[in-house]
């Protein structure tokens, strides 16, 4: 077939199909790891799209519609990952001991195939007719046409795929060097200040590196701050009032204090932050919907036949499968509830549980959506909409069990309501994730309803993988806050955004919030966005401090802030470097793909590492003895990983002169 036939290109292949799955599978085992570990997840849309593009230059009848729908199946790992915000929270408050697959698998599904069927109506007023920027689906389809249009768009292709690879290995044999114990997995520092106490510590993480470069300088610097907010202001002053005990530690006691006020002052500021972020959203939303059912109406009266860029699957599919879809989520909830202590109110539980997915899912996929096209997915608030989320569906719970309530029960209730979350949850975070990629769509020619196909088909695969990888690190490691009665390691994974949730539900079912730490963080969250709003207004757009940013800087670890500022700001200046140059977007692009290459390459390390570690039954199964001081293992760290990474950026920027040469 004639590559340039674009009344019916090749697009929807079987080779297709398979390599986006496969791609799909090993991007959400490395996105279910790294989202566990530090809280954040990256888009997969453009590692996926390059890899594609420099697999299918095999094929002669290759076209850039067919690398459109591998990198569409394979952003569902990106998206679909975020349901692991939540999941562990069951572990957290007991009621699981272990990941059940098909539940784990139902919720994925069921929340993925209506985030999908929620969005496509919106598509013709927040894509085709819209000013919405998208600009990671634009990013996307740039990568797209450059690799697919040229000879030097092929070798890029080819160099983008070496840097994934060459990120990958770097990454997976520096952690390697952290789990033989040859380098300190911590770079951390405490002191005393007055009669309290303060430091910071930074993760040996390439993988964080790699996700502060991808975030920008923008997101890095709201990190910074956020720092300084944590450890150079609340804990110091926390410490103090609070007074040294004799003999503590003083890492331990500033570690304490950090993690039982300051992480809940973090909580109010990421909620206070959200709630604004989401209620200066609801007017466009409003009127896209609007504009969404008017362009849906014109083009069912207006007769002629819809080109082939412009076709959807048809209105009567989606509301068919939206209502059978019904059949399995309340089939999900009921057997949620099933022998527990709940049997005797769980018809209207499920009822309600029902009507909550149908109406907060389709709130948040709309929302959500809106969002991908105006700051992008990576940046959509997704951990603020899920903080919405839980506390709407424990509070409408609550009410339905609040005449049965006992220590049994109030679990059970907390319980349900995580579970219904995941379920929404899954349907925003595929609902952002399907309007940015028919933008994509949009900008290379794509037929949208082969989209929608598509990425329904990586929910899937992304909804096999989720619920054994999250068992095996379970059972492996284990999750901070979880009784991790089966975990070998005693280094358990922190969840942070899963802790959250569960401690939000917990306090609101419960009604033992600690809601004046709470308050504090939402002043602090309010003053942040008004400084955001003076820092627009007087640049005219052109700085700002995005206040979710900060509070998450407050509320993660510093281990998991610090470097991704340190990642944010070298790559701030790398590409300041190549800025101007002949060869300059093309060593973006590959730096990109390197830092890309990082998050993939360690993340898939420590998911095999948690394999060895179930299969050896030993915590540390790569230590290796030595006589490194822990000053000297910082160093070495220090060394090698700033090595590493100025090496590679070097490479990235020898490639790109040489392609353009």
């Amino acid at each position: 077939m004639d590559k340039t036939n674009r009344n019916n290109p090749v697009e929807f292949t079987v080779r297709g199909i398979v390599l986006g799955v496969l791609i799909t599978l090993v991007f959400t085992a490395a996105q279910v790891y790294l989202g566990l570990k530090v809280g954040l997840t990256f888009a997969t849309s453009i590692p996926a799209a390059v890899i594609s593009m420099a697999l299918l230059s095999a094929f002669k009848d290759a076209t850039i519609q067919e690398n459109n729908i591998v990198q569409t199946i394979a952003s569902a790992a990106g998206t679909l990952a975020s349901v692991i915000f939540v999941l562990p929270g069951l572990l957290m408050i007991g009621w699981w001991s272990k990941i059940p697959f098909w539940p784990t698998f139902g919720a994925c599904a069921v929340g993925g195939v209506l985030g999908v069927m929620y969005t496509m109506p919106l598509r013709r007023a927040l894509v085709s007719q819209s000013d919405l920027p998208y600009p990671e689906g634009v990013a996307a389809a740039e990568v797209l046409k450059v690799g697919t249009a040229t000879r030097s768009g092929a070798q890029e292709g080819k160099a983008g795929l070496w840097a994934v690879i060459w990120g990958s290995v770097a990454s997976a044999l520096f952690a390697f060097l952290a789990a033989a114990k040859l380098i300190a997995a911590e770079v951390a520092a405490f002191v005393r200040v007055g009669n309290g106490a303060t430091g910071i510590g930074a993760s040996s993480s390439l993988a964080l590196v790699g996700a502060g470069h991808l975030m920008g300088i923008t997101v890095g610097i709201a990190m910074l701050v956020g720092l300084v907010i944590a450890w150079g202001v609340l804990v110091p002053l926390l410490t103090n009032w609070a007074g040294m005990p004799a003999g503590a530690e003083v890492g331990a006691f500033a570690t304490k204090i950090w993690r039982t006020d300051v992480r809940m002052i973090g909580a109010g500021t990421i909620g206070a932050a959200a709630i604004v972020t989401l209620a200066t959203l609801v007017k466009p939303v409003v009127g896209g919907l609007k504009s969404a059912l008017e362009a849906s109406k014109r083009a069912r009266h207006g007769g002629a036949e819809v080109p082939r860029e412009d076709q959807d699957l048809p209105l009567f599919v989606v509301g068919l499968v939206t209502l059978v879809s019904m059949v399995p989520a309340g089939w999900l909830l009921a057997s949620f509830l099933e022998g527990g202590p709940l049997g005797s109110i769980s018809t209207p539980l499920v009822a309600v549980g029902i009507g909550y997915v149908l109406i907060a899912g389709l709130l948040a996929a709309a929302v959500c959506g809106y969002m991908a096209g105006l700051i992008g997915s990576s940046n959509s608030p997704v951990s603020g909409l899920a903080i919405l989320t839980i506390l709407g569906a424990a509070t409408t719970v609550g009410m339905v069990g609040r005449h049965v309530m006992g220590p049994d029960t109030a679990n059970a209730l907390i319980a349900y309501a995580l579970f219904v979350t995941t379920v929404v949850l899954a349907v925003a975070v595929i609902g952002n994730d399907n309007l940015q990629d028919l933008k994509t769509g949009q900008l290379v020619g794509a037929t949208p309803w082969k989209q929608q196909v598509a990425l329904i088909i990586g929910v899937f695969a992304g909804s096999c993988v989720v619920p054994q990888v999250l068992e095996l690190l379970n059972h492996a490691n284990g999750f901070a806050g979880a009784p991790n009665v089966n975990a070998i390691s005693d280094q358990p994974l922190a969840a942070p955004q899963a802790t959250l949730i569960s401690t939000l539900a917990k306090g609101v079912v419960g009604g033992d919030l600690q809601w004046h730490l709470i308050g504090y963080g939402a002043l602090i969250g309010l003053g942040l966005v008004a400084i955001d709003f003076l820092l627009k207004t007087v640049s005219n757009k052109k700085y700002s401090l995005p206040p979710l940013g900060v509070g998450l800087a407050i509320y993660l670890p510093s281990a998991v802030t610090a470097p991704v500022v340190v990642g944010a700001v070298a790559g701030y200046f790398f590409e300041k470097a190549m800025h101007g140059k002949k060869h300059g977007e093309a060593a973006s692009r590959l730096g990109v793909l390197i830092m890309s290459g990082f998050i993939v390459g360690e993340s898939l390390f420590n998911v095999a590492l948690a394999g060895l570690i179930v299969l050896t039954n030993k915590g540390e199964p790569l230590a290796i003895a030595n006589n490194l001081s822990e000053a000297a293992g910082m160093l070495i760290a220090i060394a090698v990983g700033a090595a590493v990474v100025v090496g590679l950026y070097r490479w990235s920027a020898n490639s790109a002169r040489a392609i353009e040469a």
